[in-house]
Protein backbone atom coordinates (compact mmCIF):
# COMPACT_ATOMS: atom_id res chain seq x y z
CA UNK A 1 0.00 0.00 0.00
CA UNK A 2 1.37 3.39 -1.02
CA UNK A 3 1.53 5.90 1.80
CA UNK A 4 3.10 9.32 2.36
CA UNK A 5 3.46 10.69 5.88
CA UNK A 6 4.57 14.29 6.40
CA UNK A 7 5.98 15.75 9.61
CA UNK A 8 8.00 18.69 10.87
CA UNK A 9 5.51 21.51 10.72
CA UNK A 10 4.89 23.97 13.53
CA UNK A 11 4.39 27.57 14.52
CA UNK A 12 7.41 29.79 14.09
CA UNK A 13 8.29 33.46 13.84
CA UNK A 14 9.28 35.23 10.63
CA UNK A 15 12.89 34.49 9.78
CA UNK A 16 12.89 31.10 11.48
CA UNK A 17 13.53 27.73 9.83
CA UNK A 18 11.76 24.38 9.65
CA UNK A 19 12.57 21.09 7.99
CA UNK A 20 9.68 19.04 6.72
CA UNK A 21 9.99 15.31 6.13
CA UNK A 22 7.87 12.94 4.06
CA UNK A 23 8.34 9.24 4.65
CA UNK A 24 7.19 7.12 1.72
CA UNK A 25 6.13 3.50 1.88
CA UNK A 26 4.90 1.09 -0.75
CA UNK A 27 7.26 2.35 -3.43
CA UNK A 28 10.90 3.40 -3.82
CA UNK A 29 11.32 7.17 -4.14
CA UNK A 30 14.69 7.01 -5.88
CA UNK A 31 13.00 5.85 -9.04
CA UNK A 32 10.52 8.70 -9.25
CA UNK A 33 10.05 12.42 -9.24
CA UNK A 34 8.23 13.87 -6.26
CA UNK A 35 6.78 17.19 -5.23
CA UNK A 36 5.98 19.45 -2.30
CA UNK A 37 2.79 21.48 -2.53
CA UNK A 38 0.95 23.71 -0.07
CA UNK A 39 -2.51 25.01 0.60
CA UNK A 40 -3.06 28.27 2.42
CA UNK A 41 -6.37 28.99 4.18
CA UNK A 42 -9.08 29.66 1.61
CA UNK A 43 -6.71 29.01 -1.27
CA UNK A 44 -6.14 26.19 -3.72
CA UNK A 45 -3.28 23.75 -3.71
CA UNK A 46 -0.12 25.29 -5.15
CA UNK A 47 3.15 23.72 -6.27
CA UNK A 48 6.18 24.64 -4.17
CA UNK A 49 9.02 22.46 -5.38
CA UNK A 50 9.70 19.22 -7.18
CA UNK A 51 12.55 16.84 -7.86
CA UNK A 52 12.77 14.82 -11.05
CA UNK A 53 13.84 11.20 -11.22
CA UNK A 54 17.33 12.33 -12.25
CA UNK A 55 17.62 14.62 -9.21
CA UNK A 56 16.96 17.99 -10.77
CA UNK A 57 15.06 20.36 -8.48
CA UNK A 58 12.70 23.19 -9.28
CA UNK A 59 11.17 25.88 -7.06
CA UNK A 60 8.43 28.43 -7.32
CA UNK A 61 9.86 31.93 -7.51
CA UNK A 62 8.64 33.01 -4.07
CA UNK A 63 10.68 30.31 -2.29
CA UNK A 64 13.83 30.27 -4.41
CA UNK A 65 16.92 30.81 -2.30
CA UNK A 66 15.00 30.02 0.90
CA UNK A 67 13.72 26.45 0.45
CA UNK A 68 15.75 23.38 -0.45
CA UNK A 69 14.25 20.04 -1.49
CA UNK A 70 16.30 16.91 -0.96
CA UNK A 71 15.77 13.21 -0.56
CA UNK A 72 17.42 10.39 1.32
CA UNK A 73 16.97 7.27 -0.76
CA UNK A 74 18.21 5.02 2.03
CA UNK A 75 15.44 6.31 4.31
CA UNK A 76 12.92 6.59 1.48
CA UNK A 77 12.28 10.11 2.71
CA UNK A 78 11.77 13.46 1.01
CA UNK A 79 12.72 16.68 2.81
CA UNK A 80 11.97 20.37 2.48
CA UNK A 81 14.35 22.68 4.34
CA UNK A 82 12.64 26.03 4.76
CA UNK A 83 14.71 29.02 5.85
CA UNK A 84 13.81 32.68 6.38
CA UNK A 85 10.15 31.81 6.67
CA UNK A 86 7.59 34.52 5.95
CA UNK A 87 3.95 34.89 7.01
CA UNK A 88 2.91 34.17 3.41
CA UNK A 89 4.47 30.69 3.76
CA UNK A 90 1.69 29.77 6.20
CA UNK A 91 -0.10 26.74 4.78
CA UNK A 92 -0.60 23.02 5.06
CA UNK A 93 2.31 21.38 3.26
CA UNK A 94 1.90 18.11 1.37
CA UNK A 95 4.29 15.82 -0.40
CA UNK A 96 2.95 14.27 -3.55
CA UNK A 97 3.71 11.36 -5.82
CA UNK A 98 1.54 11.74 -8.87
CA UNK A 99 -1.98 12.18 -7.55
CA UNK A 100 -1.17 10.61 -4.20
CA UNK A 101 -0.47 12.88 -1.26
CA UNK A 102 -0.12 12.57 2.49
CA UNK A 103 -2.23 14.07 5.24
CA UNK A 104 -0.14 17.23 5.31
CA UNK A 105 1.70 19.14 8.02
CA UNK A 106 0.72 22.64 9.17
CA UNK A 107 3.25 25.45 8.96
CA UNK A 108 2.29 28.74 10.61
CA UNK A 109 4.57 31.76 10.45
CA UNK A 110 3.47 34.53 12.76
CA UNK A 111 4.98 37.16 15.00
Amino acid sequence: QVQLVESGGGTVQPGDSLRLACVASGFTIRRYGMQWARQAPGQGLEWVSNITNDGTTYYRDSVKGRFTLSKDNAKNTLYLQMNDLKPEDTAVYYCRWGQIRGQGTQVTVSS
